[in-house]
């Protein structure tokens, strides 16, 4: 008689593939969702810091006051200061320093895009803008509309602290003079307490 070799997986062969993959897409996939939401968390972050860092710098160098504002039109032909941070916002030359992007005379620097969906802001004041002199410090109250001081970017994890014992949530900082910062460290309790003061929730 011919023998004939077969090929395949034995069932106790296929058994342990099985295991190995669950053991992989248990470890694995949580890891992989916490990396995006970090990765969500930091982009966002980067974008709001990048817009008000040149902001500034642009102040100093066109000697004439940049402003940053909300803008649910941010990609429009004609974007203006309409929205909230979340759906958007973008970076203009406000040479009448009257916080609207003026036809003809201002010009965007910049235009930044809706946040994803995951990311939930709270805003000091509910302020929708920030701008800057012509010597690089900012008008902190326009027309009696207070400047924003402080914003707390999170998703749904909240404020809990994230690998690396960092918080999950970020908290921006810009002080009158047009500095701004970014914390991502809830030691004393920063963030919560930034919220506290508040009045506000995150998410």
């Amino acid at each position: 008689m011919n023998k004939r070799t077969q090929n395949g997986f034995t069932l106790y062969e296929l058994l342990i593939t099985v295991l190995i993959v669950g053991v992989v897409l248990t470890v694995g996939v949580p890891n992989m969702l916490a990396f995006n939401q970090n990765s969500r968390m930091s982009s966002t972050a980067n974008d709001i810091h990048s817009a008000f860092h040149l902001a500034r710098t642009e102040s100093s160098r066109a000697k004439t006051n940049i402003t940053v504002c909300a803008s649910s039109s941010s990609f429009d032909a004609n974007p203006d200061c309409e929205g909230t941070w979340d759906q958007g916002f973008i970076v203009f030359v406000d040479d009448d320093g009257d916080l609207s992007v003026d036809a003809g005379t201002d010009s965007i620097l910049r235009a930044f895009p809706a946040l994803d969906d995951s990311i939930t802001l709270a805003v000091a004041d509910d302020a929708t803008y920030f701008s800057f002199a012509s010597t690089g410090q900012g008008r902190t109250n326009v027309g009696g509309n207070p400047a924003v001081s402080q914003i707390v970017m999170c998703d749904e994890r909240g404020t809990e602290v994230a690998a690396g014992g960092r918080s999950a949530a970020r908290l921006f900082v810009v002080t009158p003079l047009g500095r701004a910062q970014i914390f991502n460290d809830n030691q004393n309790d920063t963030i919560d307490d930034a919220l506290t003061a508040m009045g506000k929730s995150c998410p």
